[in-house]
């Protein structure tokens, strides 16, 4: 790949990274707001007037200040994020319809705006008027920056929204919206889950579900049934090491709804691409037939998630497409699996390293796929080049400075919760008393003492806290640093 590829890729990787990085962290209260709709309003479950009174504030009020909340602590921390909130209000007025898309913009430019305002300002105010610039200068921007928003930024978003509402209507109603798989399952194996599930479908559907109480586009991307079924496949007419991790990979992706286990399966042979692609397709013209979507966004893609969050006339729909896009992505890539004039199914170590430098990060769950492969030999040298290579160049803490670790990783969920998790064990069992949590990079606290993060990652998470302790390790769930950190903390 020649360094303008890579350099293009980059660049959409981050700015993918960061449409969903506004929406992931508040994708809890999306949920709380499909319970609530799923329950309460005239035709849910258990119908109440008083309780269904709070659908419409949430979705209108409460996820769009979220969202411009989020994106603008991501710009400019706390003093970013309230700004953007407050200008993001001004969309919310100027519109009759859900604004994401207006709070994912105002967030933060808000944001931006204030942190330029900061920097040729505020190291000019004389000692003693800190309080009164930092306060009075947030609030005059925050003011300006809603009254614009609603004036002309509001009427532009929600010319927008309807814009992309009727595009979407005209491509159901054409019955085009399946082949949007075309795009969307290879996008998914590449770089592009995150960004495409969070960034564009959620909002969007949303907006959808706002309407009419479902959308098929929360489903689009987040259907476990592609991925099952070409690791059920695998499972069947798979050889050797792919052939035996495939039924786990299969429960993680399925029942835990961590999609990217079945990525390096696709990349080992990359016609399998055809049968996610024909699985998706398969699930959402199911959708289409059957009228059927979800009430709000199922993250992660767990079976779990999306029966929860299921409309209550759409549960036949919803279960058929799952079942049906199983079995068409399984006859697919159970015909090229036993078409396969190769003995050996190829190198799953490769692959999953093929696919975390396709996108640009490191992948905590495929990692242990890599692990399974290595023999004993293997996995030492690995380590000892690992060792080598990711060896912190930050001063290393004695035991006393340390009161708190931070996992960190672009968003601060699942990779970096995982790793946490695993530690706090390691803790507990050492009678170690020390604060163990995650964050997204964006988000590391001031006090924090040391910071692990993937080895893609380490660089960033320097320019965020230099002061701190970094540890780069090459995944989550499988690194002897872990071990070294324990026996150096235990006399803690």
């Amino acid at each position: 790949m020649s360094e303008e590829q890579s350099g293009f890729r980059a660049k959409v990787q981050k700015f993918g990274s960061y449409l969903s990085g506004m929406i992931m962290p508040n994708i809890g209260a999306f949920i709380a707001w499909g319970i609530i709709t799923a329950l309460f309003i005239p035709d849910g479950w258990l119908p109440n007037e008083d309780l269904a009174g709070l659908v419409d504030p949430m979705i209108l009020y409460l996820l769009p200040l979220l969202i411009g909340f989020t994106g603008g602590r991501m710009v400019y921390d706390i003093r970013g994020g309230v700004v953007g909130a407050t200008a993001t209000m001004g969309v919310i007025v100027g519109a009759d319809a859900p604004m994401f898309l207006g709070a994912m913009l105002m967030g933060p430019l808000a944001a931006y705006l204030m942190k330029k305002l900061d920097g040729v300002f505020q190291h000019r105010i004389r000692q003693g008027f800190e309080m009164l610039y930092n306060n009075f200068s947030a609030g005059i921007l925050a003011a300006i920056m809603a009254i614009i928003a609603l004036k002309a930024i509001g009427p532009i978003v929600s010319g927008l929204n309807t814009a992309l509402a009727a595009g979407v209507e005209v491509i159901v109603n054409a019955g085009l919206l399946p082949l949007a798989n075309i795009i969307i399952e290879p996008a998914k194996i590449l770089f592009l889950n995150n960004a495409i599930n969070h960034g564009i479908l959620t909002p969007l559907g949303a907006d959808q579900a706002s309407e009419i109480g479902k959308s098929i586009l929360f489903l689009m991307e987040a259907n476990p049934g592609p991925g099952l079924g070409i690791l059920l496949a695998f499972a069947i007419f798979g050889k050797g090491v792919s052939r035996a991790s495939a039924p786990g990979a299969a429960i993680i992706q399925f029942l835990g709804g961590i999609h990217e286990i079945y990525f390096p399966y696709v990349l080992m042979k990359p016609l399998l691409i055809l049968a996610a692609i024909g699985g998706g397709v398969t699930g959402v013209f199911t959708l289409q037939l059957f009228d059927a979507g979800l009430r709000a966004a199922a993250s992660p893609g767990s079976i779990f998630a999306v029966l929860a969050m299921t409309a209550s006339d759409s549960y036949i729909g919803v279960i058929l497409s799952v079942i049906l896009a199983t079995a068409v992505s399984f006859i697919i890539a159970a015909i090229i699996l036993k078409s396969s004039k190769s003995d050996d199914e190829g190198d799953l170590s490769a692959s999953t390293e093929k696919m975390e430098a396709m996108k640009g990060k490191e992948s905590s769950v495929a990692g242990t796929l890599k692990g399974n492969q290595n023999n004993d030999e293997k996995n030492s040298e690995k380590i000892n080049d690992h060792d080598a290579i990711s060896e912190p160049e930050t001063p290393v803490k004695d035991a006393s400075q340390v009161d708190k670790i931070i996992f960190a990783c672009d968003a601060g969920m699942g990779s970096s919760a995982m790793g946490a998790s695993l530690l706090k064990n390691k803790f507990k069992k050492s009678d170690i008393n020390i604060n163990v949590t995650n964050k997204a990079i964006n988000e590391i606290p001031d006090d924090a003492d040391i910071v692990i993060t993937q080895k893609t990652l380490t660089s960033r998470a320097k320019a965020k806290l230099p002061t701190a302790e970094h540890i780069s390790v090459e995944n989550f769930l499988n690194s002897p640093k872990y071990d070294e950190l324990v026996e150096r903390l235990k006399n803690k």
